[in-house]
C-alpha cells in the first residue's frame, strides 16, 4: 500500500521524528509513504514528494517539519472533501496519516466518517487534544518557557521588577501551568478561571516589601482573561482558516494595570514563537517516534478513524473523534495547586 502523509497546523519540535519512525515501520512493513508538502494544501494541490529513511539523515535536532505545514481548512475550500479524494485516487494513496491538533485532527476525522480511510497522530503544544496525557512538542515548549522564566528572575530580582511572561494557550492553559510551576513563578494565570486582579496586585506588593526591593514573576497564558473584562485580548481582528481569533497582549495589559494599582516596575515578556522553535527534547523525539511507529502499524492493519495516545506511560490506539471531542483543560485539583503556589 502507499501511505500519504501530512503534517497541519502550527509546527512542533518533534515532527521530524515522527515522519521518520513512520517511514521505516511503513518499510518494514512493505508499505511507501508520500509526503504532502504544507499541510491540506499540499493535499487540496497535489504538491507531494516520496519519503525514504536517508530523508531523515542529520534532521534529529531540528525542530519544525521538513514536510512544511500550513493552516488550510480542507472543509473551507469549495469542494474540498472532493478535491482531497481526487487527489489521493491521482496519487495512489490508500490510506491517509495527519500529523496535527485539534483543527487537523478535526478535518481527518470529519473525512473518517465520509469514508477516507484515515490515521491520525496527535501533535500540538497546548497538549488540548483529549484521549492522550501528552502531545508532540509539549515537553519541549514548556521547558522553551520554563527556561525564560528562570533567566527573566534574575532581571526581575536585579531591578526590583514585577515581570509578566505571556504564554502560549488559547482556551487550555496547560504550557503556563507546567512552566509556571516548573520555573516557581509567583502567580500563575490560565485560560480555566478569570484574572483575580486584586488578588494578583496582593502577591505583587507583599513580595515587593516596605523598600521596594523585592521581585515578583508572573506566568499568563495568552488566552486569559480578566474578571471585569468582555473578552479576550486580541492582537487584531482577524481570523484564521478555522475560525480562531489571533490573540496576544494581554501580558501588556496586566503589566500597566499592576504598575498602576501597586507602584512596582512592571515589564511584560511575549515568548511566543520561541516557544514553538528549536531542537526538540528528549521526551518529544522518543514519543514523536512512538506515535510514527504505531500509526504506521494501525494503517497496514487498516484500522482506520482510529490514532496512537500515550496514557498511563503506555501507547495506545483511541478512536479521532474522542480526541477532537472535546477541548482538555485544567482541572479543578490542578488548578487549586497552582493558586496554593502565589506568593
Amino acid at each position: 500500500m502507499r501511505f500519504g502523509v501530512l503534517t497541519g497546523g502550527g509546527d512542533a519540535p518533534g515532527l521530524n521524528h515522527a515522519l521518520r519512525a513512520l517511514v521505516i515501520r511503513s518499510a518494514q512493513l512493505g508499505h511507501e509513504v508520500l509526503g504532502f508538502r504544507d499541510g491540506w494544501k499540499g493535499v487540496l494541490e497535489g504538491s507531494a514528494v516520496l519519503l525514504r529513511a536517508a530523508d531523515f539523515e542529520g534532521l534529529h535536532d531540528r525542530g519544525g517539519t521538513m514536510l512544511g505545514t500550513s493552516r488550510t481548512n480542507v472543509f473551507k475550500v469549495e469542494g474540498g472533501p472532493d478535491r482531497v479524494r481526487s487527489q489521493l485516487a491521482k496519487q495512489g494513496v490508500d490510506v491517509l496519516i495527519g500529523i496535527g491538533g485539534e483543527d487537523t485532527l478535526g478535518v481527518l476525522n470529519r473525512l473518517s466518517r465520509l469514508g477516507v480511510p484515515c490515521v491520525g497522530v496527535p501533535k500540538t503544544i497546548d497538549n488540548d487534544l483529549d484521549a492522550t496525557d501528552f502531545t508532540i512538542g509539549f515537553d519541549t515548549a514548556i521547558g522553551r518557557a520554563m527556561e525564560a522564566i528562570d533567566n527573566l528572575a534574575t532581571t526581575a530580582d536585579s531591578h526590583h521588577r514585577c515581570l509578566i511572561v505571556e504564554i502560549m494557550g488559547r482556551h487550555a492553559g496547560w504550557m503556563t501551568w507546567y512552566a509556571g510551576i516548573a520555573g516557581c513563578a509567583n502567580v500563575i494565570l490560565l485560560p480555566e478561571e478569570p484574572i483575580d486582579l486584586d488578588a494578583v496586585c496582593k502577591v505583587v506588593k507583599d513580595r515587593a516589601g516596605a523598600d521596594g526591593r523585592g521581585f515578583s514573576i508572573v506566568a499568563v497564558s495568552e488566552g486569559a482573561a480578566l474578571k471585569e473584562d468582555d473578552g479576550l485580548v486580541l492582537k487584531d481582528e482577524g481570523r484564521d482558516a478555522f475560525g480562531h481569533v489571533k490573540l496576544g497582549g494581554i501580558g501588556e495589559q496586566l503589566a500597566k494595570l499592576i504598575e498602576g494599582r501597586t507602584g512596582v516596575e512592571t515589564r511584560s515578556v511575549l515568548l511566543g514563537h520561541l516557544q514553538r522553535g528549536g531542537p526538540p527534547s528528549a521526551m518529544d523525539r522518543v514519543l514523536a517516534t512512538q506515535f510514527g511507529w504505531r500509526a504506521a502499524e494501525l494503517a497496514h492493519a487498516r484500522r482506520f478513524g482510529l490514532m496512537p495516545a500515550a496514557r498511563g506511560g503506555a501507547i495506545v490506539d483511541v478512536p479521532l473523534a474522542d480526541a477532537v471531542g472535546r477541548l482538555k483543560t485544567v482541572d479543578a485539583d490542578r488548578l487549586a495547586l497552582s493558586r496554593g503556589l502565589w506568593g
